[in-house]
């Protein structure tokens, strides 16, 4: 069965679509390792069918027994209906054909990408094995004709048609079946940059659905490599190039218009811009002449004619294209020669985007400063952080765990669902001079959290005084209705100052910078201490693709390993910190300006010696081994609170409840600075000092942009790249925020923040140690600034922060 599309967009590439309905989830075959997430799979089609019916014979095996109604079908999209139908033939012919007889139905749909991707979005898929009751004008527009199948694939003359229609209906409204997208070959490489990403988002994957697509992506390889690929010796990609001109003269009326002695085949791979180019080059001077306008078209010898380029994806690329596109990786096959990935991707209830990096212009002869992305966030930034804060707090808390304490060291879950709606409306009533939202009384119970030393909880800073019993707390209904009431407030603070009515001035941008990254800050917090009853009350992050273990566990036990445990800097100067005064907060000098926490000022100069730094940090693997040896009986050394005893065996939590520690085995491990500095100083090291870690990410770290897992790329730590074979070892560090050797302390220059006095100096007490980079939850404006300085008591087991090894050179 063929069915036309009605004719619509402009991408008419030769490469297909397919759909899948299955009722069966969470299928990995044995052979290919396929995985079905849900109901609907749409595909990418090669010419030949040869990787998509692997697809195709593992959902087969996923169907116990074959029935008159194949409970799974396929649908196949291309441009010509001769090409489709001879495909399908070949497939139902195969052995593969013979497979799926009763389980898997195939079916085409001739048209371009848009028309099929029109199709589903219009609800094309929904519903067809039940036609019901449709308008005229759908009907028409979605008619199904059935076609007899060509034997003869070469010859037009062997095609019929019938005038038998059947429907295809519209979802049924409120339904929902996960659909399911694979683009198994390297077409998306045909669209330039900024095409590829917003065909991507155009894409009828719903947020939070649960639908995904499988995407083919060439690797960044050696040019030498590309090049043989397209210019192989045999000449088959020659052939093929070269048939081109015989297809474009049958579309235009003669198919000897362009004469094959007077035209070849030119490949160059540009190393630059990272793609293929292929040319037809006029091998004289000549003039082809539109058999049907009778237009002249004159080409010099020489003269090229690019027909098709083909983009190659470096790492940096490749997380690039998915951010842009809003698609967030789940999973991810290389083949042995790493030349090839398959990615499978999804788009999330919420994600962050790129950060833009700030260049300067030139308009008229006046230099012209671009935004910084430290600046003032925009209303599109609170809405990234109102999503995930809103996810967290009232998804993955259940209503029993609200007067709950998961660490006994912090209040419990309902107060940080006040705490940031109050710190807000604090700030913003002292910097508008304005009344305090209402409630006014939540000032006195949210305005801050508490830190109290480990050893000694009785000691701690100055914090709100809270209830003692659960029904003296205000509702989670009034503390939500306080909340949209506060964020409607800074809503209306942009509009004055986009209208005019508030001048924007440095001081007004730090309480806006201040109190968005403070709410960054407790998403962590309150994640950290979900995680100790993640399995027991914390609802694992629902509307994200939850992982599959063993599959990924495979991928990562695969990953290279650096060709040398260190590496060895210095000696080198190092710039800490930036100029950030608060004094010069009345200028309106503000969107080419970074903000930050009063102890990243000022800018300073340090010399780091020479020494030698682990290329990754110290992994669950190799912190297992050490303590279930000598480690157990130091002193100093605690069990990680990210480990769980189940039944004696040690498992490693995650947000989905705990995992064998062989699946998170090479994972960066996550504990306290007494713990790891034992475990450096056992091996001959110690932890690295500020400045030693800061020239180490500084030359090394791959960045949100290059695949850095922060930003809630996902909800778990992954192994390190850092050290590996391209790039020049740069790499990510796995998704933890890393301990240094650093003390808390005042430095040269330091000024206390006007707006937040005691953010650093309350902690300056000896117990605190500084902490850079950011964890898997850390959103990038935080993650990125270089300058950022984070810290936490040196005992403290619960913060997401691990640590690499240093050693004195």
């Amino acid at each position: 069965m063929t069915a036309r599309l009605p004719p619509h967009g402009r991408h008419g590439r030769r490469k297909a679509l397919h759909v899948h309905d299955t009722p069966y989830r969470s299928a990995f075959s044995p052979d290919i390792r396929v995985c079905i997430y849900g109901n609907r799979l749409l595909t990418g089609l090669c010419s030949a069918l040869r990787k998509t019916s692997l697809i195709l014979s593992a959902l087969a095996r996923q169907v116990p027994n074959p029935s008159p109604a194949p409970p799974i079908s396929y649908y196949a999209l291309d441009l010509e209906q001769r090409e489709l139908e001879r495909t399908l033939m070949e497939l139902s012919q195969s052995d593969v054909g013979t497979e799926l007889k009763g389980k898997v139905s195939t079916n085409g749909l001739c048209g371009t990408y848009d028309d099929g991707l029109k199709f589903i979005a219009e609800g094309g898929l929904e519903g067809r094995n039940v036609p019901g009751k449709l308008t005229s004008a759908l009907v028409e527009q979605y008619r199904v004709e059935r076609t007899a199948r060509d034997l003869s694939p070469s010859s037009d003359s062997s095609r019929s048609h019938s005038d038998a229609t059947e429907v295809t209906p519209p979802s049924t409204p409120g339904a929902h079946q996960p659909l399911h997208l694979l683009f198994l070959g390297s077409s998306l490489g045909n669209f330039n940059r900024g095409e590829d990403a917003a065909f991507l988002k155009s894409l009828p994957l719903r947020p939070g659905s649960g639908d995904t697509i499988l995407l083919g992506l060439d690797h960044d390889n050696e040019p030498e490599k590309i090049q043989r690929a397209y210019d192989d010796s045999k000449g088959i990609t020659r052939k093929f190039i070269m048939n081109g001109l015989t297809c474009a003269g049958r579309a235009l009326g003669d198919e000897h218009l362009f004469e094959e002695g007077k035209w070849e085949y030119h490949s160059q791979y540009n190393e630059q811009l990272r793609r293929h180019e292929a040319y037809y080059r006029s091998t004289c001077d000549q003039t082809v002449v539109d058999p049907a306008t009778k237009a002249s078209f004159p080409f010099v010898k020489d003269e090229l004619v690019r027909v098709e380029v083909s983009y190659k994806f470096s790492e940096r690329d490749a997380y690039h294209l998915f951010t842009e596109s809003g698609l967030r990786p789940v999973h991810r096959w290389t083949d042995s020669a790493s030349q090839y990935s398959l990615w499978l991707l999804e788009r999330p209830k919420f994600m962050f985007p790129l950060l833009k990096t700030p260049e300067s212009s030139t308009t008229s002869g006046q230099e012209v400063v671009a935004r910084s992305p430290f600046s003032l966030p925009t209303v599109e930034e609170w809405q990234h952080m109102w999503a995930a804060w809103d996810f967290i707090t009232r998804e993955m808390i259940p209503p029993s765990m609200l007067f709950q304490k998961p660490i006994d060291l912090r209040h419990i879950c309902l107060f940080y669902c006040g705490h940031i709606p109050t710190f807000l409306s604090i700030h913003l009533s002292r910097l508008l001079q304005e009344p305090d939202t209402e409630p006014v009384e939540f000032k006195y119970i949210f305005e801050r959290g508490i830190d109290p030393i480990v050893d000694d909880p009785t000691k701690c800073h100055p914090h709100s005084e809270v209830p003692q019993r659960d029904e003296d707390w205000p509702s989670l209904p009034s503390i939500l209705q306080f909340q949209s009431r506060v964020r409607e407030r800074v809503v209306n603070l942009y509009r004055d100052i986009e209208s005019g009515k508030i001048t924007l001035t440095r001081k007004i941008a730090r309480v806006l910078f201040m109190t968005l990254e403070h709410e960054a800050f407790h998403a962590e917090t309150l994640l950290y201490m979900l995680l100790q009853r993640a399995g027991t009350g914390t609802i694992p992050p629902v509307g994200f693709v939850p992982p599959v273990w063993d599959v990924l566990a495979e991928s990562w036990n695969k990953h290279p390993q650096p060709a040398s445990e260190t590496v060895t800097l210095g000696p080198e100067d190092i710039t800490l910190g930036h100029d950030d005064d608060e004094a010069d907060d009345d200028s309106t000098d503000v969107l080419g300006h970074a903000f930050g926490w009063d102890n990243e000022h000022p800018q300073r100069t340090v010399h780091v010696g020479k020494f030698k730094i682990e290329w990754r940090p110290v992994t669950n693997g190799q912190f297992y081994k050490f303590y279930s040896t000598k480690g157990k009986d130091m002193e100093h050394v605690q069990f990680p609170a990210s480990w769980v005893d189940v039944d004696g065996e040690v498992f490693v939590r995650t947000l989905y409840g705990p995992v064998p520690i062989k699946v998170a085995w090479n994972w960066p491990i996550i504990t306290s600075y007494d713990n790891l500095s034992t475990y450096a100083s056992v091996k001959g090291g110690r932890i690295p000092t500020e400045p030693e870690l800061r020239l180490f990410l500084d030359k090394f770290e791959c960045g949100y942009e290059g695949g850095a897992n922060v930003g809630f790329r996902n909800w778990h730590p992954v192994p390190s790249t850092t050290g590996g074979p391209k790039d020049g070892g740069k790499g990510h560090n796995g998704g933890v925020w890393e301990w240094t050797s650093t003390v808390l302390a005042k430095h040269e220059g330091f000024v206390p923040s006007r707006l937040y006095p005691g953010y650093s100096t309350d902690f300056f007490d000896d117990h605190h140690q500084v902490v850079i980079g950011g964890s898997y939850t850390t959103i990038p404006r935080l993650a990125e600034r270089r300058t950022l300085r984070n810290y936490y008591q040196h005992n403290y087991p619960y913060a997401w922060v691990g640590a690499r090894i240093a050693y004195d050179a």
